[in-house]
């Protein structure tokens, strides 16, 4: 037996001991996973959610194509991590594309650098400005104190800002008085090797309240077609805290930070990474109708790429400030301002090889926005408003929208005209590849110094259901017109390859969602999503643009979960997606159907659980060549 990689565990013996004084003696009644965010469906049709207008509303009058998944959705379907939970949005395209890297997109442009959906943790957004993408890698939050992962599908620039143009994320976190006490876990398996966790509640006086935790877990290698091991393990170490002050009747403050680092095997080497953030977010209440917030954060990472000889350190200071008021009866006006302060470090060591140039270049940005939700009648409601951004490679820039939305005692009819942009990255910019000296018939490949926004015109219609207590379905279709999209094309008469904004696209779909409670023990989930598009040149340009993004057809997702006797639960998540066609840039994947299976005994504050993940095969590719193995592991938890 090779000892060696089990090492890790010798640092979390606490949390072994932990989970072993669960067993002896028992856990406390009161924080069973059975009453953490158990709901029926009508419960989660009245669920607030705040991505939408910035402001909370319930689910089922929200005028946007909004998912959410809950705390329960996610530790019943067996997840491990941010992104195998994103998996239960049934409007997501998620693809895993190596062990510690997920390529995640909403209505298409799926790609290793999908850059058009923006996302945020407890409102600190996490995409980086080198690619406008996410790096998931280092997006490791604490599933369980995860309180719902609400997700839009559709341009949400109104609000929200650049890059929200297919779609917008947020991930919300429990309030610290919700994750009191200890929570304790640990568990080992194949594909994912070991994971364990450790966490503490408290409280000092009655009005503020507190918890710290820390994580780890170590996956290993996937496998190539001809089922040679990858060398891309991949393990991670995390801790943060979390601090709510309720400072007086009105006002609250709200501190957190966490720091992380660990490193992934590409191919024989080793590339490290680390990061730390901190946020600090006071809100007061005026009204039932006016609120004040401010927030701020900071965060960094680096991170080494061994194999191109490359690494880059991004550091990013934001504040936003946000006011909400009505005026008389029928308006309700939220407006706000921004400032991001962004430096990057981009460095590729083998100058001629690949390079960032500038090597270091501020990103600063400038936001405002204001909308304005307008009671035209009893069941009628316009939202209008629009927000203006200032970034360094464009200038201003504006992102105008408007919904309407008519509500009944058990429907909601909505529909939505939108503009957003994606702002250029550094990789569009300042990306170059030179051959020095230049052979014959050897490309170079330079950035686009007049490279302008991505820009999107948005057409949406959505009908939302609830016909009883017992089920709720939604239904939404989109027309979206793509221009100055990226391209990479041939200076004429050279060897030269620039980036530029040569592409345009339409794309169009459905999508479905529904629940439904079988019985009070027993309610299923899931959605279809239709998707297609025509992406082309503009007129007079000869390039082939499919390397934009590779997208599925259709793809469908069913989860049940289930209460059986003797303190049991049996859960299953099931999905299908449609094979990805050959491009330029990625190889064919065929259409795949699996699923994953979760049997727990849970009593009190107790739980021991077996998932399996993957089983439908011993391994599938997602995306580009690598081929995700089945995984089957164990997990102790204890509350308490």
């Amino acid at each position: 037996m090779d000892l060696d990689k089990y090492i890790p565990f010798r640092r979390f013996w606490p949390v072994f001991f932990c989970c072993l004084a669960a067993l002896g003696a028992g856990a406390q009644p009161g924080l069973s996973p059975r009453e953490i965010k158990k709901l029926s469906v009508e419960e989660l049709m009245n669920l607030e959610v705040t991505l939408v207008s910035r402001i909370p509303e319930r689910l089922n009058e929200a005028a946007s194509a909004i998912q959410v998944i809950t705390n329960e959705d996610i530790r019943r379907s067996g997840a491990t991590n941010v992104a195998e939970a994103l998996r239960l949005a049934p409007n997501l395209q998620v693809a895993q594309y190596s062990a510690s890297v997920w390529i995640i997109s909403a209505r298409g442009f799926n790609n290793i650098f999908s850059n058009k959906l923006l996302v945020m943790i407890d409102g600190r957004t996490v995409y980086t400005p080198l690619y406008a993408g996410v790096l998931w890698e280092q997006q490791n939050v604490l599933l369980e104190d995860i309180d719902r992962i609400e997700v839009i599908s559709g341009p949400g620039g109104t609000l929200w800002g650049a890059n929200a143009v297919n779609g917008v994320i947020n991930i919300v976190t429990r309030h610290s008085a919700q994750t009191q006490g200890l929570y304790a876990s640990i568990g080992a398996g194949d594909f994912l090797r070991e994971t364990a966790a450790l966490r503490y509640g408290g409280k000092a006086g009655d009005k503020l309240t507190y918890k710290v935790y820390g994580q780890y877990f170590n996956r290993d290698n996937t496998t190539a077609f001809d089922t040679v091991r990858n060398n891309d393990q991949w393990r991670m170490t995390q801790a943060g805290f979390r601090l709510d002050w309720n400072t007086s009747e009105k006002n609250t403050l709200t501190v957190q930070g966490d720091y992380y680092g660990g490193r992934k095997k590409t191919l024989p080497f080793a590339s490290p990474l680390n990061g730390q953030n901190l946020l600090a977010r006071w809100r007061r209440i005026i009204s039932d109708r006016s609120d004040l917030s401010l927030q701020l954060y900071y965060d960094r990472y680096f991170r080494e790429d061994a194999p191109t000889n490359s690494y880059d350190e991004m550091n990013t200071a934001d504040i936003d400030f946000q006011h909400r008021f009505p005026v008389k009866t029928s308006h309700n006006i939220v407006w706000g301002l921004g400032y991001r302060f962004v430096h990057d470090d981009s460095r590729f060591r083998n100058i001629n090889s690949a390079g960032i140039v500038p090597r270091r270049k501020r990103l600063d940005l400038i936001t405002g926005f204001i909308q304005d939700e307008i009671s035209l009648a009893k069941n009628l409601r316009l939202a209008v408003g629009t927000k203006i951004l200032h970034n360094v490679y464009t200038g201003l820039e504006w992102q105008p929208n408007a919904r309407l939305a008519w509500a009944g005692k058990q429907y909601t009819l909505w529909g939505a005209v939108s503009r957003a942009v994606r702002t250029p990255s550094r990789f569009d910019v300042d990306y170059y590849l030179p051959i020095t000296p230049q052979p014959p018939n050897v490309p170079s490949v330079a950035g686009g110094p007049n490279f302008v926004s991505e820009k999107l015109t948005a057409y949406e219609l959505g009908y939302r259901l609830q016909p009883n207590a017992f089920s709720a379905f939604s239904l939404s279709a989109f027309y979206n017109i793509y221009r100055d999209l990226y391209s990479v094309e041939n200076l004429p008469g050279t060897f030269t390859y620039q980036i530029m904004n040569g592409s345009e696209a339409e794309s169009w779909g459905l999508e479905l969602s529904a629940q439904y409670q079988l019985h009070k023990n027993w309610r299923v989930r899931g959605g279809y999503t239709y998707f297609n598009k025509d992406i082309r040149p503009k007129k007079d340009r000869n390039f082939n643009p499919d390397y934009l993004g590779n997208d599925v057809r259709s793809q469908a997702l069913v989860q049940s979960i289930l209460d059986l006797p003797l303190h049991l639960q049996f859960d299953l998540t099931a999905r299908y997606l449609d094979p990805l066609s050959a491009t330029f840039a990625t190889a064919a994947v065929p259409n795949y159907l699996t699923f994953d299976l979760r049997l727990a005994w849970v009593f009190r504050g107790l739980e021991l659980s077996v998932v399996g993940q993957n089983l439908a095969q011993d391994s599938h590719t997602e995306f580009g060549t690598a081929s995700i193995p089945r995984n089957v592991y164990a997990k102790i938890s204890a509350r308490f």
